[in-house]
């Protein structure tokens, strides 16, 4: 009885924020975007029917007056659910079991160029046979042409047909009866109808393909059909998620560009499915994406650099447009990521804004900037478990501050002595100076006789300027 007065009580706030709506600058989307947070919170669970198709045509194209939208949003606003689209498998084997990452590629006909099969074949090869056996590929044809689909199916199987054996790779298309009505939608941005058709299918597109990998492993990540691969980059994911275990975010970002490289944890692909289904029409896809990140409350970017996955299409698949589009961070050559085991981090320098501590240890691209330290200021450590150090590298000052470096300072490891729960180590020894801002050695582990609880920067003098962490780096054995 509760739920409903909430509810109801809710329903009749919107009603208001339509009112207002003639006299205000809220848009739209902004009120179906906060009526999505209350519906998450108190509807429960069920499926999309097939029935209701014919509804999201028809609500999908209008201004939906309030009696008619509360009913959609009944049906559509079910995230934690699947919604219910039979799929073709045009060259699949079943999946044995769950896997760590599946890759998910929504591919169309094209009227200049196909990068389809050398995007298949550049996941394949720059992974290792280790790899190989914690990755699924996913490939949604999405064209309706079916002359186009067969083909490419004929090539798929003849050039992969032992990684579709393997059940590595399957090769799917959801029917055209299951898209809402993709003519005379809303010209926002006033981008031609042509456009507005193409990009909104794309949105449609994606939400089948994600809804479809919802349970075949524990991470997603989605790319383009027209995309290189760096090398071993299933590695370097898994290194950059162990760094950011005890964490929260939604979405990691192996590439700056569009739709390609965006990681997920898999438990969301059924929200982010509905998600784009339910605003098919409002915007692109990178731009609801956006906008799902922020309703699921991560703030910023996380995006992670050296960019694992590079633009390599020269004509767009949308009029066959040239898209000479590349990302500069790509490096396709393996690299030698730092392990950063899980850890807490502190120090009593005075923190410049919100660069805090957690931001000189993240594999991403932020720092630590704190303001002036003095003699004796430290920046700690502590390791949720005691590790075994390979190799450790710090970094300080940037390109654009380059005398925001730790001018005079010592990199020590400790370990706590006696009592195991406290918080920081009591036993530290010295590795060496800081020279030039930076601090690098190898063979740590036959430096230091123990399992190492903590590593702390000790400033040995005050300084006038202040100080960049830009990052810190650590290898374990």
């Amino acid at each position: 009885m509760f739920k409903f007065h909430q509810i109801k009580h809710t329903f009749q706030i919107l009603d208001k924020m339509r009112c207002l709506r003639k006299r205000s600058t809220v848009s739209f989307l902004g009120v179906l975007v906060i009526f999505l947070l209350f519906m998450n919170l108190y509807i429960e669970d069920s499926y999309v029917l097939e029935g209701d198709k014919q509804l999201i045509r028809e609500t999908s194209t209008h201004q939906l007056n309030s009696e008619r939208y509360v009913h959609t949003f009944k049906v559509l606003s079910n995230f934690s659910g699947t919604i219910n689209v039979t799929y073709r498998y045009l060259a699949a084997t079943p999946l044995q079991r769950k896997r760590y990452l599946t890759i998910g590629l929504s591919s169309v006909k094209r009227k200049k160029g196909s990068y389809l099969l050398d995007t298949i074949k550049s996941i394949f090869e720059q992974s290792s046979y280790e790899e190989l056996k914690e990755i699924s590929v996913v490939v949604l044809l999405a064209d309706f042409n079916s002359s186009w689909r067969d083909l490419m199916v004929h090539d798929i199987t003849q050039k992969f047909a032992h990684h579709i054996i393997a059940g590595r790779l399957m090769v799917i298309h959801a029917p055209e009866e299951y898209y809402p009505v993709l003519d005379g939608l809303k010209r926002n941005y006033n981008d031609p109808e042509d456009r507005v058709r193409f990009r909104s299918k794309q949105n449609v597109d994606y939400a089948f393909l994600l809804n479809f990998c919802a349970n075949t492993s524990d991470y997603y990540v989605m790319l383009e059909d027209d995309v290189r691969c760096a090398k071993n980059f299933l590695t370097t994911i898994k290194k950059v998620i162990a760094s950011l275990e005890g964490t929260y975010w939604v979405t990691l970002e192996f590439s700056k560009l569009g739709y390609i490289g965006k990681l997920y944890h898999s438990h969301d692909l059924p929200r982010l499915a509905h998600f784009l289904l339910m605003f098919y029409q409002e915007m692109p896809c990178d731009w609801l994406l956006t906008h799902f990140r922020g309703l699921l409350t991560q703030k910023n970017v996380i995006r992670f650099k050296p960019s694992l996955f590079q633009h390599m299409g020269y004509y767009s698949s949308y009029k066959g447009t040239e898209n000479k589009l590349k990302d500069d961070d790509f490096e396709e050559e393996s690299f030698d990521i730092p392990d950063n085991p899980p850890a807490s981090l502190y120090t009593n320098m005075n923190v410049f804004e919100n660069y805090d501590a957690s931001k000189a240890y993240s594999t991403v691209d932020e720092y630590f900037w704190g303001k002036p330290p003095s003699r004796r200021d430290t920046f700690i450590i502590v390791f949720q478990h005691p590790i075994v150090i390979k190799k450790i590298k710090v970094t300080t000052g940037s390109e654009d501050r380059q005398n925001d470096i730790l001018h005079h300072g010592t990199l020590d490891v400790g370990r706590k002595m006696g009592v195991q729960h406290q918080r920081q180590c009591n036993s530290y020894i010295t590795l060496g100076e800081f020279k030039n801002g930076n601090f690098e050695m190898s063979d740590v582990n036959q430096k230091v006789p123990f399992d190492v609880h903590c590593m702390r920067i000790f400033v040995t003098k005050t300084q006038k300027e202040w100080l960049i962490i830009r990052s810190i780096s650590i290898w374990t054995s």
